[in-house]
C-alpha cells in the first residue's frame, strides 16, 4: 500500500531539513488506520503462531489424515500399478485384521514394543546424566563432546557385523543396536537443554548461597525439565526407525520379522500393514509424552497453545 504523509518542512539553519513534530505524528496516526481499517477488511487465514482450540486443532488434524487416506485409495485403485504391489488402505485394513486374527500379530507387536521400551530407558538413563554434566560443566563438554559428536555421525548400521561377533544373534544384539541409534543423539540434544537455561537463575541462587550440587538440582535440572521431556518425545520416534532394522536379523519375533517373511511371498498389503502399526503405536506413545507434559508442567499450557 503506498501512501503520501505531507508535512511541512522547515528549514534548519545548518542547510538540513527536519519534519515538523505535530503533522509527522499526524501522517503516522493516519496511516497506522488505513493500515488497521485494510486489516480488517482483509483478515488473514495463516497467522504467525496463530492460536487455535482444540476442536480446531483436532479437526485439521483428522482432515489431513483423510485426505491422506483418501488420495492413497484413488491412488491403489487407479490401475497405475498393480494393485499387488501398491494396494489401497482397505487391502491393507484387511491383511491387519487377518494377521490379528490368524497369525498372532499381537504377540509380535509386544515383543516390538518390548525391545524399543527396554532400549530407550537404557539409551535414556545413560544420556541423562552425561547431557546434565555436559550442559552445566564446560570442562565435562570439552572433554566428552568431540567424542560424542564423531560417533553421533556413524551409521547405526555399521555397528551390526560387531554386534554379532560380541553379542550373537539374540535379543542383546537388537537391544544393543536400538541403543546406539539414539544415545549420541540424546546426549546431545539433553546437553544443548542444559545449557539453555538462563544465567540469571544460576547467578540468583549463587548469590543467594547455593552451592554447586544444589545449584545443580534445584535450578539447572528443575529449569530443564520440560525441554527434556520433550527430546526425550522426539528422540524415541527415532527409535522406532531403527525396530525393522535391528529385527530383520536373525530374528522370529516382532514387527520387522513378521514384514521379511511377507517380503519372500510378495504380500505388500502384509508390509504395508506393519508400516502402518508401527506409525500408530509411534502417534501413541507421542501422545503419551505429551500428555505427560501437559500434566507435569501446567504453567507452559498457554505458551503451548494448548
Amino acid at each position: 500500500m503506498a501512501w503520501t504523509l505531507r508535512c511541512n518542512i522547515q528549514c534548519h539553519r545548518n542547510g538540513g531539513f527536519i519534519l515538523h513534530p505535530d503533522l509527522l505524528a499526524g501522517g503516522i496516526a493516519s496511516s497506522t488506520g488505513s493500515l488497521t481499517r485494510s486489516a480488517r477488511r482483509r483478515p488473514a487465514l495463516l497467522q504467525f503462531r496463530q492460536a487455535l482450540t482444540p476442536l480446531t486443532r483436532s479437526s485439521l488434524g483428522v482432515t489431513g489424515v483423510l485426505l491422506f487416506l483418501a488420495a492413497w485409495q484413488m491412488t491403489g485403485l487407479s490401475g497405475l500399478w498393480p494393485r499387488a504391489l501398491f494396494p489401497p488402505p482397505t487391502d491393507v485394513m484387511q491383511a491387519l485384521h487377518e494377521l490379528f486374527s490368524t497369525r498372532d500379530f499381537g504377540m509380535d507387536v509386544l515383543a516390538s514394543l518390548r525391545r524399543v521400551g527396554l532400549s530407550f530407558l537404557l539409551a535414556g538413563m545413560l544420556a541423562l546424566p552425561l547431557g546434565i554434566l555436559m550442559g552445566a560443566f564446560s570442562p565435562i563438554a570439552a572433554l566428552l563432546n568431540p567424542l560424542v559428536a564423531a560417533f553421533r555421525y556413524l551409521p547405526a548400521t555399521a555397528f551390526i557385523p560387531l554386534f554379532l561377533m560380541w553379542l550373537g544373534a539374540g535379543e542383546e544384539q537388537k537391544i544393543a543396536l536400538l541403543i546406539i541409534g539414539v544415545v549420541f543423539f540424546l546426549i546431545t540434544l539433553l546437553m544443548d537443554n542444559t545449557c539453555a537455561v538462563r544465567a540469571e537463575l544460576i547467578e540468583t541462587a549463587r548469590t543467594l548461597g547455593a552451592g554447586r550440587r544444589r545449584i545443580l538440582w534445584s535450578v539447572v535440572v528443575r529449569a530443564s525439565l520440560p525441554a527434556y521431556v520433550d527430546t526425550l518425545r522426539q528422540m524415541l520416534a527415532v527409535s522406532w526407525t531403527y525396530l525393522v532394522v535391528a529385527e530383520i536379523v536373525a530374528s522370529t519375533d516382532g514387527i520387522g520379522a513378521m514384514m521379511m517373511r511377507a517380503k519372500r511371498f510378495v504380500h505388500v498389503d502384509e508390509i504395508m500393514a506393519g508400516i502402518v502399526v508401527i506409525g500408530a503405536l509411534g502417534l501413541l506413545f507421542d501422545g503419551l509424552f505429551r500428555a505427560l507434559h501437559w500434566w507435569a508442567f501446567p504453567y507452559l499450557r498457554h505458551s503451548r497453545g494448548h
